[in-house]
């Protein structure tokens, strides 16, 4: 149990590491560089660089919590993943749409994920079964991301408010792939198998746990745990209130007047 734990607290982390340093730091660099195809004013990029400040020490302090971690257990971390559900979501939906509006994507696909879970960390730091440490390091982490995921739904709501009614049917078009490769199991089913070839179990178990991990689905319909998270941010952005964005969406979204 506690070496499954440990592993899935490493993947965790390692998670972390990729979605700040790689996705985010990236996209709120070049905002506040003024090198984004989406133009905002000298306040925002000033904001966009106080992101990358807060996001390179949310990385800094998960790996420190890491190397503390693998000292006091001296449990090794298994090959951990080099990428996250949103590395792959994001160009899936790129792809599919104009070359001028890959940058915009690319914000509201950031803007989507830095409101997804916000109120489960929020949850979670407060769940006194959490070990205090953890927990220690999730608040003073949400005490930054409450404030990013505001920051983010003000940029697309900016950008959506220029944007023309063509881009945004566009954008429309593209969403529905984003969520699909976004919010599948599939990186975390393959850690899971990697996980129970090293436990120190009986064939059957294995077979078992492999057989179980097997028949796990999350279906990415209106019924996923994340989806409320994400129309909320839909909505308070404004991308909702567009037709085509309503439409394209509407195998997702909860009905009308039940996700306010």
């Amino acid at each position: 149990r506690d070496f499954v734990l440990v592993q899935s607290f490493y993947k965790f982390i390692n998670d972390v590491v990729i979605f700040e340093t790689e996705i985010v730091d990236k996209t709120a660099r070049s905002i506040a560089k003024n090198r984004f195809a989406v133009p905002f004013p000298l306040a925002c990029r000033y904001d966009a660089m106080t992101i990358v400040v807060d996001e390179d020490y949310h990385a800094l302090v998960a790996l420190d919590f890491l190397q503390q971690t693998v000292e006091m257990t001296g449990i090794q971390p298994l090959e951990l993943p080099t990428q996250i559900e949103l590395g792959r979501a994001l160009p899936a939906a790129q792809a599919q749409a104009p070359a001028h509006l890959h940058d915009a994507i690319e914000l509201i696909a950031v803007a989507i994920a830095e409101n997804t879970v916000t109120h489960d960390v929020a949850a979670f730091a407060k769940d006194d079964s959490v070990k205090s440490s953890v927990r220690g390091m999730m608040a003073d982490h949400l005490s930054d991301e409450g404030r990013h995921a505001q920051f983010w739904t003000r940029l697309v709501r900016l950008y959506w408010q220029v944007a023309s009614p063509q881009d945004r049917d566009s954008i429309a078009l593209v969403l529905p792939t984003f969520l699909a490769q976004y919010l599948t199991n599939d990186l975390q089913a393959s850690f899971d198998l990697q996980l129970i070839e090293h436990l120190d179990v009986s064939p059957g178990i294995r077979h078992a746990l492999r057989e179980e991990i097997n028949a796990l689905d999350f279906p990415i319909t209106r019924q996923h745990p994340l989806i409320g998270n994400i129309t909320r941010f839909l909505h308070h952005s404004g991308l909702l209130q567009t037709p085509s964005v309503a439409q394209a969406l509407d195998d997702y979204l909860p009905p009308a007047g039940s996700a306010a």
